[in-house]
């Protein structure tokens, strides 16, 4: 069983950056080398929609392409998300998430309980 920690959320002025975090537990670094890693995020009364994702390639949603950036070190064993040039509509829980597939916007195996990012005009 994988665990996903989130962190880096906050509240931020419009225009400002945030980099999140996500820490994969109880998974061997080769193990995670193998898992494609995805952020969604969830806003106040809307689906959960998908961010970006990364494995051998990345994907992004048209909604933060050119102003996010993810990232990971397997190493570490961790994932980011830069997000530069927030906008209030990113206003979001945003959830880490892991797939034993190469998979592109979903589904996924494990969540993380989801950091909040607030942005305020």
């Amino acid at each position: 069983q994988v665990q996903l920690v989130e962190s880096g959320g906050g509240l931020v002025p419009a225009g400002d950056s945030l980099r999140l975090s996500c820490a994969a537990s109880a998974a061997a670094v080769s193990t995670f080398s193998s898992y494609t890693m995805g952020w969604l995020r969830q806003a106040p009364g809307k689906e959960r929609e998908f961010v970006a994702r990364i494995r051998w390639g990345i994907l992004y949603a048209d909604s933060v392409k050119g102003r996010f950036t993810i990232s990971r070190d397997n190493a570490k064993k961790t994932v980011y998300l830069e997000m530069n040039s927030l906008k209030p509509e990113d206003t979001a829980v945003y959830y880490c998430a892991a797939s034993h597939d190469l998979v592109t916007t979903g589904p996924w195996d494990y969540w993380g309980q989801g950091t909040q990012v607030t942005v305020s005009s």
